[in-house]
């Protein structure tokens, strides 16, 4: 994919699974490298594994929680390798399993601020410096098929990865005018340690004594058994690519998913179909707002 050559892409979330999957794939297609991540001892791993592929590649910490971080890897990026390209939102937790009453506040807030908040500041912080030399580019948030249905008991994780595919479907018509390609990636179980997301957990999110880190906000022995069966991040990635190529703005990786989706978009329209013969509403028009761009694409 010429298109990709010499660019340069920041990975949030890049040190392993998904975001390493992603890296790997765009570095041997010729981009630059910033990876990105909270846990410093495994991004010192995924940075030598890139460098021994060739790739050109700078590593630095980052949680995605802090904007001024956000703002030095912006820096940094650019001071090594010029530009920005491209802004992979792919750092994401679990979050604790158990239904309504199995997360209290602190736990909420840890799945919003890194799974929405996260992709938010990034979006804010990097946008600029993608449109800032003119030459378009892209910005792929990393949802999941959560975000299209949800999983039940995981409240916190299903609801953020929702307004991540909201934002994302927001955000493509308004950065299109700056040649921005805006996607979603919705995959369904890849090979990841998200069950495990609990490993880093910051100290402010946590109740008691640091050895609970280890033990919150882990999605349950179910998620780990799917998981670790499950699709290979390396294909994810060459997915991506494909998808790159074609301007999607929703990427699935997971095509055996769509007969439960088709069922939630049947039921939604036969709700609207309810509504339209109630005859509470008949007559009753109001303004639309422009919603329905999704349909576009």
């Amino acid at each position: 994919m010429k298109e990709l050559e010499s660019k340069t892409v920041v990975i949030s979330g890049g040190a392993e699974g998904i975001g390493l999957g992603l890296a790997r794939v765009l570095g041997g297609h010729g981009m630059n490298v910033l990876l990105a991540d909270i846990d410093v001892e495994q991004l010192q791993i995924a940075e030598q594994i890139l460098k021994d592929c060739d790739v050109p590649v700078l590593a630095l910490p980052l949680d995605v929680v802090h904007c001024d971080q956000w703002h030095r890897v912006a820096e940094q990026a650019i001071e090594r390798f010029g530009k920005v390209h491209m802004l992979i939102n792919n750092a994401g937790v679990g979050g604790t399993s158990g239904g309504v009453e199995g997360a209290d506040e602190k736990e909420w807030r840890w799945v919003v601020d890194v799974n929405l908040m996260g992709v938010a500041l990034g979006a804010q912080v990097m946008v600029p410096h993608i449109k800032s030399h003119g030459e378009g580019g892209w910005v792929i948030n990393v949802a999941s098929m959560a975000g299209f249905g949800p999983l039940p008991t995981a409240g916190p994780y299903t609801a953020t990865k929702a307004a991540v595919v909201a934002l994302t479907e927001c955000w493509r018509p308004e950065l299109a005018a700056d040649n921005i390609k805006v996607s979603v990636l919705c995959p369904g179980f890849v090979k990841t340690r998200i069950h495990e997301s609990g490993r880093n957990k910051q100290a402010r999110y946590l109740d008691g004594d640091a050895q609970s880190a280890s033990q919150g906000g882990d999605m349950g022995g179910v998620i780990e058994s799917v998981v670790t069966t499950g699709m290979d991040a390396a294909v994810v990635g060459e997915r991506v690519v494909e998808a790159l190529l074609a301007d999607e703005l929703y990427i699935f990786t997971h095509p055996n998913y769509r007969s439960s989706i088709r069922a939630r978009w049947q039921a939604v329209d036969a709700a609207f179909e309810r509504a339209a013969q109630s005859p509470l509403l008949a007559g009753d028009v109001v303004p639309e707002l422009p919603f329905g761009s999704r349909a576009a694409d």
